[in-house]
This record gives C-alpha cells, sequence and structure tokens, in this order.
C-alpha cells in the first residue's frame, strides 16, 4: 500500500508519544511506518518539514469542535484551555508547535480565527497580531514547564535551601496545574482588556 502524507504524520505523532521529541528521528519513524527512511522525503523534504505538518495536525486537535458562540474574550478563553489540552496530549507536544512556524490549515485557521475576534472587538490590526503572539508564548511557556515539571519530580527533591522563594515555588508546583494556566490566562486577559479599552477612546 501506498504511503500517504496523513500516513507518515501520524506514524510520527505515535512515535513522538513513545520516545518523545528527542527520540524522533527519520530512521525510526521509517522502520515503525515499514519503509526506508527516503520514503518519507517523497512527502517532507527535511525534519523541519515534517514537525511543521505535527504542530499543525496537534492545533487542528484544539479547533474541533468549532468554538462555542461568544464574546471575543470567552472564544479566546475557551481556545487557549483547548491548545492546552492538545498540547499536554502528546508527549512534548508543546516543544513540537513552539519550534516550528508553519503556514498550514490548521495554523492559518487559527490565526485568522484569533484575528478577526480582537479586530471585531476594536484592537487594530496590527496589534491584534502581537495580542495573538503574546498568547501563544504564554499558552506555549507555561505547557512546555508543565510538561518539565512532570519529568523533573517535586520541588522538594532538588536539594534547594528552605527559603520564602521555596516555599513560594512549592505552592505553585503543588496547585492544579489547570487552575494555574487558567489564573495566569485571566491575568494576561486583563491586561488585554485594558488595551482595548485604551483602543476604544
Amino acid at each position: 500500500m501506498q504511503l500517504k502524507r496523513a500516513d507518515v504524520v501520524a506514524g510520527a505523532i505515535a512515535l513522538l508519544d513513545d520516545d518523545g521529541l528527542d527520540g524522533l528521528t527519520m530512521r525510526k519513524l521509517g522502520a515503525r511506518l515499514g519503509v526506508q527512511a527516503g520514503a518519507i522525503y517523497w512527502h517532507f523534504k527535511d525534519k523541519e518539514a515534517l514537525l511543521g505538518a505535527m504542530a499543525d495536525r496537534i492545533i487542528g486537535e484544539a479547533l474541533d469542535p468549532p468554538l462555542a458562540p461568544g464574546t471575543w474574550d470567552a472564544q479566546l478563553t475557551e481556545y487557549a484551555m483547548r491548545a492546552r489540552r492538545a498540547f499536554l496530549a502528546h508527549r512534548d507536544g508543546a516543544r513540537v508547535v513552539s519550534g516550528t512556524y508553519v503556514q498550514e490549515q490548521n495554523t492559518v485557521y487559527a490565526g485568522e480565527m484569533g484575528v478577526r475576534l480582537l479586530t471585531d472587538a476594536g484592537f487594530p490590526l496590527d496589534r491584534a497580531g502581537w495580542v495573538l503572539f503574546a498568547l501563544e508564548y504564554y499558552i506555549l511557556g507555561h505547557t512546555i514547564e508543565e510538561q518539565a515539571q512532570q519529568q523533573a519530580g517535586d520541588w522538594e527533591d532538588r536539594g534547594i535551601e528552605d527559603t520564602e522563594l521555596l516555599r513560594a515555588m512549592s505552592d505553585v508546583v503543588r496547585s492544579d496545574p489547570e487552575e494555574r494556566f487558567a489564573y495566569g490566562l485571566e491575568l494576561f486577559l486583563d491586561g488585554v482588556r485594558l488595551r482595548l479599552k485604551q483602543a476604544r477612546s
């Protein structure tokens, strides 16, 4: 049976889930798919292009089903929560997305949706792009740290001296990650609402 592009992406994501980003090689992917690594290059010119397609597939998981109707900030909140879950659903998922700058279907759609929400609310077009980048940085940064924390173990096990910083950070890492994410997201959106108010005045 002929190897299809979608088969390569699906196999690559499965390998990512098993071995992580550092274990994802074209040779191992070829073995998993039962082909020579060269067959993959018929569909992707290099590993970077493959990672871009994987990132687009992961982002697509945050877009299905379509967002519920609502205000601009409610919809951005829903998208951010979904994106976090999509990144966490795959080992090193946030690292894959953070390392790529693709212009594929899901990524373009997510960007266009965000720009439309913000410009319809009253943001100038250029600043709408800035807001979206900042939001994406927050989602990715939080999720990368979340996945790294899962691998590093408890904060107290790292031999750090008992200080106010240790106690403060212990509270952070013991908290529910989704609740912590939602809190930071609301802080971010509070700032966006303030800038929007200024843009409207």
